[in-house]
């Protein structure tokens, strides 16, 4: 049994295996990488051999880093890329290359259905009826969403929201509070099965999640990166921010929400954001726009989602499709009774 793991912004990493009665026999390690000294590879062969084949990342993890001697230096790769790379050969994950996208481009909705959405789809793709999902949002009018566990009364200004005409709604991830007003932000939702991030750490699966659009940025000029736990930045500060929520059944839901050119004087006045969260979002003071996107690209935002798309179907496996009638009600009638109602909102005071 053969498992590839590449490790974000790293190497390859290739595991061959067999099983006999329960055990890994006859490992071999190799790839891309770089390992000091030639004999720290017959120690990682040797951790592998004889390991239970219900191991998992965390115990391949201790079995390497316990048998490697002291000098050894791993560049590239480490112990826990050998093990998802095991896990990946015993079957129990699959690869972007595995799996094909359903891909919906953006359609103008009340952001709520966006926010319901989510839920819907997620759990249609956790019961097998559609397939791994990869959609842009977009929104006719403005909306606060904040994380599943923030505080309302901590993150919104009523008095601000209130003279704005915007509504809060809650979404079923954790993270931050987006402000969304019609063509400030590029958001998007990935829905992957959990065998994708087989292995994976929450921090890693984030990173994992993430690598195709830090591709599509650097083909936009942009010289962007990862920084956990759920953070996109350049060389010029924070671009954006990724938000998950795995389903019962591992099923995965990533979403990522890039600032293109929001007013931040009016973000100020509607969320409660001190000193050092206005920092991150890439503003010293009010009376500026939070505009990485567009300022870094020069690009409409239109264009840089159709490059977005571009690139994703040009990696992956995609077949394009609308919403359905059926995905449409059932978020219109997820709104009316959860997200739109104050005990969901409201329900961390």
């Amino acid at each position: 049994m053969r498992g590839e793991y590449k490790v974000p912004g790293g190497k390859l990493v290739v595991v061959d295996l067999e099983v006999a009665d329960g055990r890994l026999v006859n490992p071999s390690v190799h790839g891309d990488f770089f390992l000091e000294p030639d004999e720290a590879l017959e120690d990682i062969t040797a951790a592998l051999d004889g390991l239970p084949q219900d191991c998992g990342v965390a115990d391949i993890r201790q079995a390497i880093n316990e048998r490697l001697r002291p000098e050894a230096r791993l560049i590239g790769f480490d112990s826990e890329a050998v093990g998802v790379a095991v896990r990946r050969a015993l079957g129990n994950a699959t690869r972007w290359e595995d799996l094909t996208f359903d891909v919906i481009r953006p359609v103008k909705l009340d952001p709520k259905l966006h926010v319901a959405l989510d839920e819907v789809i997620a759990k249609r793709v956790a019961r097998g009826e559609a397939n791994p999902n990869f959609r842009f949002w977009d929104w006719d009018r403005p909306l606060v969403v904040i994380g599943s566990f923030q505080s309302y009364r901590n993150e919104i200004d009523e008095a601000g929201r209130a003279k704005h005409g915007i509504e809060v709604v809650r979404r079923i991830t954790g993270g931050g509070a987006m402000f969304m007003e019609e063509g400030n932000c590029i958001t998007y939702s990935l829905v992957v099965p959990g065998s994708l991030v087989e292995g994976l750490s929450y921090e890693q699966s984030y990173k994992y999640l993430d690598t195709w659009v830090i591709g599509a940025l650097a083909e936009l000029g942009v010289n962007a990166r990862y920084v956990p736990l759920n953070d996109i930045a350049s060389d010029k500060g924070k671009i954006g921010g990724a938000a998950q929520r795995r389903l019962v059944n591992g099923t995965v839901l990533h979403h990522v929400t890039t600032s293109y050119d929001i007013d931040a004087d009016k973000m100020l006045e509607v969320l409660r954001i001190g000193r050092e969260k206005l920092s991150d979002k890439g503003t010293k003071s009010a009376n500026k726009r939070v505009d990485p996107m567009r300022s870094q690209t020069g690009m409409a935002r239109e264009d840089i989602i159709d490059s977005f798309l571009d690139y994703f179907q040009g990696q992956y496996r995609c077949v394009e499709r609308d919403y359905t009638d059926d995905e449409l009600a059932e978020a219109a009638e997820l709104v009316r009774t959860k997200f739109a109602t104050e005990q969901w909102v409201k329900r961390v005071p």
